[in-house]
């Protein structure tokens, strides 16, 4: 395959990263040196300025989430750089030198990655390096479970657990400026707080309260029905038979992790009896050309949010790429409100 380089991009032959050295704690994530990627046929070559630390990192830190075949083991799903090389044939009609962000399913925590270019999106305008990189996993994630298979419209109402992570920080934002009801749930008042500074309209702190009879509380005078209509769950365990609970006929569940546990017995009779839907998706193993759909959609319908800064990435931290286990420490520790983001340096 044949790879063209302007002189000016020419990149070295090898590259920092940082690698996975065995399934563990943040200590197992280890400083590199790799060569730099080649772009594939329809991919792109990113010179990496900055990089999103997520949940599925971590995941996959501990040997539970696996690169899907072909990917690259390395760690890390979003990416902000220029391009600095083309691969063959249809590349979407990207060039060498555009400013972009790109949602990647594996090799973010370097100095160089290879993307699809359906995957590969103009950085917002106004934004620098380190919030751009905090946007694609998440708001690919939300719009294609929340909009797309939650079916969110304006005036429903919308819960998500987890309301101060990346996730639940995007959705509390992206589900309010589509016009919905926000609830959501934290683990503290101070996150809590971070979260109705957000736009949830309710924010309940799980550890004191049961988010179920608050939300039904709140709800029951809504002539439809007390309850929400769309369900965003990260948790799973025995927040699903309670969140079943708390959906109102013709509600939406949507799961999209398992931070409890995968597995629950349950009674589906309220499923049949208010009609309810049970979905969800992980977004990682799509083939490129579902993520690139996702990419269009999210490039027409968010992207005017972001520039507006009616929507934009909530970053608690930033910190060097050699410095991606205390990052994973700090994301393990969930004191954080939002996205971390690994810089690197050139």
């Amino acid at each position: 395959m044949t790879v063209s380089f302007l002189p000016a991009t020419m990149p070295p032959a090898t590259m920092s990263c940082v690698e996975i050295s065995r399934p563990g704690g943040p200590d197992v994530l280890v400083p590199a040196e790799r060569p730099v990627p080649r772009p594939e046929a329809g991919e792109v070559l990113i010179k990496v300025h900055a990089a999103g630390v997520n949940r599925p990192d971590v995941i996959q830190r501990l040997g539970h989430y696996p690169a899907p075949k072909g990917a690259s083991d390395l760690p890390g799903l979003e990416v902000s750089g220029e391009i600095i090389a083309l691969g063959e044939g249809d590349t979407g009609g990207l060039s060498v030198g555009d400013t972009v962000c790109a949602l990647l399913a594996g090799g973010g925590y370097a100095g160089y990655a290879a993307a699809p270019a359906p995957q590969v999106l103009p950085v917002p305008q106004g934004y620098d390096w380190v919030q751009a990189a905090a946007v694609p996993e998440t708001v690919f994630t939300v719009w294609h479970n929340v909009f797309e298979r939650g079916a969110l419209r304006p005036g429903e109402r919308f819960l998500v657990h987890g309301g101060s992570s990346g996730i639940g920080t995007t959705a509390i934002q992206l589900a309010k400026a589509f016009g919905a009801t926000v609830y959501t749930t934290a683990g503290s008042e101070e996150k809590c707080a971070a979260c109705r500074d957000l736009g949830a309209d309710l924010a309940i702190n799980y550890t004191t309260e049961d988010y179920v009879a608050v939300i039904q509380e709140a709800t029951r005078d809504t002539p439809e029905g007390k309850g929400v209509n769309v369900i965003l769950d990260m948790v799973g365990g025995d927040y699903l038979p309670r969140n079943i609970a708390l959906l109102a006929p013709e509600g939406r569940h949507v799961s999209i992790a398992f931070l409890a546990r995968s597995t629950v017995e349950m009674n589906f009779m309220p499923v049949m009896l208010k009609r309810l839907t049970l979905t969800g998706s992980t977004l990682r193993p799509q083939p490129v050309a579902a993520k690139g759909r996702i990419a269009a959609a999210v490039r027409e319908q968010v992207w005017p949010l972001l520039e507006a800064g009616t929507v934009a990435p909530h970053i608690h931290a930033t910190m060097p790429l050699a410095e991606a286990a205390a990052a994973h420490a700090l994301m393990e520790s969930s004191a954080h409100v939002g996205k971390i983001v690994l810089t690197v340096a050139h």
